[in-house]
């Protein structure tokens, strides 16, 4: 059975061209009656919710004490928004305590932008083993 396909939002539109293009340019090699060709597999993720993306802008802003009237987009920066590592530290554990995942340090370290944490969060709340009744 197919599954829908849905495409990416706009934003993604190049960034997505970008890996088909890169995608597109990995050959096979011939050599004579043999041919070898690399079976290259890509992975490419899907944007977090608009809700999730949501939910992290306000603890943000909560985090970082800036007003509710702030414009912030799923692109902003941490560090743009004044954060610093201690910051950046504080919202990974408000994002922990608010959607109930560990994130692990190496994880917490690659988080720059709010649509970045969501990503993070959307697959950490995936991959978290579902409670088992007893």
């Amino acid at each position: 059975s197919k599954l829908p396909y849905n495409p990416p939002p706009r934003i993604y539109h190049a960034t997505l061209k970008r890996v088909l293009r890169k995608a597109s340019s990995f050959q096979s090699i011939s050599f004579g009656r043999f041919q070898s060709s690399k079976r290259i597999r890509l992975q490419i993720s899907c944007a977090a919710k608009p809700e999730t993306v949501q939910k992290v802008s306000d603890i943000v802003k909560e985090q970082l004490a800036l007003s509710a009237d702030t414009a912030l987009t799923a692109e902003s920066k941490f560090s743009a928004l004044g954060a610093d590592s201690l910051d950046t530290v504080e919202i990974v554990m408000a994002l922990e305590e608010k959607f109930d995942i560990s994130v692990e340090e190496t994880e917490a370290q690659n988080i720059t932008t709010i649509q970045e944490a969501a990503d993070l969060i959307e697959d950490l709340v995936q991959k978290k083993p579902t409670a088992q009744a007893s």
